[in-house]
């Protein structure tokens, strides 16, 4: 059964042990991050979730981006990030 983690709409250095500790959580379960309430994205969060979607592509396990704010869109891109769902990510 696929997992959704609603992510908080603040992902800065406070967010970030809290962030790891959910994901940690849910390792080896089929996950939908919805990112719809994220209206700031701090580099530490988003190194976190780059090495989630690593681990669950070497898991085997599917790791995906379901709904997304226009504040995540534009931070995750300005990053120069690659798009979660098509770069690694078994989506």
């Amino acid at each position: 059964m696929t997992e959704t983690l609603i992510l908080s709409d603040v992902l800065d250095l406070n967010a970030a042990e809290p962030l790891k500790a959910e994901l940690l959580a849910l390792r080896g379960h089929p996950v939908v991050l919805d990112a719809s309430a994220v209206q700031r994205l701090g580099g530490l969060c988003l190194q976190i979730l780059l090495s989630a979607r690593k681990t669950w592509a070497a898991d085997g396990v599917n790791l995906s981006l379901g709904s997304v704010s226009q504040y995540w869109t534009e931070q995750w891109a300005a990053y120069g990030a690659p798009d979660f769902n098509t770069e690694g990510a078994l989506a």
